[in-house]
């Protein structure tokens, strides 16, 4: 009966969502804040991996905006050559003010839509299950694997900027086209928005699964001791292999959806800055829940933009000044706020009345008394 009820809330959580998202939002939005919208929810689609590996499986990933920008840039790629196509030319535009006149043999795949689907879909979740084989088969963790993941998002960002064929430190700008759609129609754009949403709530559904899964159990449970559970017979690494290739799977979809909702994608979206930003939203919203990670990207990537366009300096500092407090005196999150207000507000609820005593009848009593006399 119980889980005939969990499923009903969270189906009726689904469909709250589907109706603000596909339903409320577009009415409510002009077309520039469906867009700023849709760029949230990329972020909030890289917020669901990291909960899943951080919240649930206590991996401290650093480096999510490695496959982000991996995912990114696999798409704009794609998306140059269309553009260039489209023109007749042979290279994308930044290539031929760099004197380059034939297109480098690892772009040349990427024409095909196909092939580049897939690569996203591989290339990160690959890298990421190679690495973090590497790394959990050795028990590597806590903060060496949080320096480590942190020190490949700076070492791919220093990459990016020193090639200048896929646009050095300006990235691949000025998407023209999606998959043969004109990005500068507002129908389009609105496209892309549903597509981000409905790639949300599909991520988010994967989560839940795996959370309530027999996998879900095992992953808390090494967090939690991973000692107690490689004697019993798992290999806590590969647990957390699927846990971090999976984050980086969500990352490399987002990166690939906020490439041509945004309109480029450049390095300054894969480093440690991008890295931590993700890290702080889902620290903010909850990291140990289903939806905390996704509240809290969505929530602070819009006081980002709400408040930077007024206190573009003072913002940072407050980010910072909000992270170490959340992180040093509500490490649940918001979300772990209201569960612990839930909880005190049953432990201090109202005492119990005492059993109320019959009415006394002293007629009764009297001949009690006199029978037992």
């Amino acid at each position: 009966m119980r889980t005939m009820i969990g499923r009903g809330q969270t189906w009726a959580g689904f469909a709250v969502a589907a109706v603000l998202l596909f339903g409320v939002a577009p009415v409510a939005l002009s077309d520039f804040r469906l867009s700023l919208l849709g760029k949230f929810l990329c972020f909030a689609i890289v917020a669901a991996g990291i909960g899943l590996a951080w919240g649930r499986g206590g991996m401290l990933v650093l480096g999510q905006g490695v496959f982000f920008g991996l995912g990114g840039y696999l798409m704009g790629m794609h998306l140059k050559i269309a553009d260039a196509q489209i023109r007749g030319e042979d290279v994308p535009d930044f290539m031929q003010i760099a004197g380059v006149r034939v297109l480098p043999g690892y772009w040349a795949p990427f024409a095909s839509p196909a092939f580049t689907l897939l690569a996203i879909l591989v290339i990160p979740t690959g890298i990421a299950a190679i690495l973090g084989f590497g790394v959990f088969k050795r028990r590597v963790k806590g903060a060496y694997f949080a320096i480590l993941s942190q020190a490949l998002a700076a070492a791919l960002a220093i990459l990016l900027v020193g090639q200048t064929s896929i646009g050095g430190s300006n990235g691949l700008t000025n998407f023209r086209t999606f998959f043969g759609f004109t990005l500068n129609d507002p129908a389009n754009k609105r496209m892309l928005y549903f597509i981000a949403a409905g790639t949300l709530l599909i991520v988010v559904a994967v989560v839940r699964q795996l959370m309530h899964s027999r996998y879900g159990e095992l992953l808390v449970a090494v967090r939690d001791g991973e000692e107690r559970v490689r004697f019993l017979g798992y290999d806590p690494a590969n647990i957390k292999v699927v846990a971090y290739a999976l984050a980086a799977l969500f990352a490399g979809i987002a990166g690939a959806l906020f490439a041509p909702i945004v309109g480029f994608i450049a390095p300054s979206q894969v480093g440690i800055v991008p890295s931590i930003a993700f890290l702080i939203g889902v620290a903010i919203g909850g990291r140990t829940t289903l939806l905390g990670p996704v509240l809290g990207a969505i929530g602070v990537a819009w006081a980002q933009t709400l408040f930077s366009e007024s206190f573009p300096s003072e913002w940072t500092y407050a980010q910072g000044l909000l992270f170490i407090i959340v992180v040093g005196f509500f490490p649940a999150g918001l979300a772990g706020l209201g569960v612990l207000f839930r909880r005190r507000r049953a432990r201090t609820g109202p005492a119990p009345s005492p059993p109320t005593q019959p009415d006394r009848d002293p007629e009764a009593e009297a001949r009690t008394v006199g029978v037992t006399s």
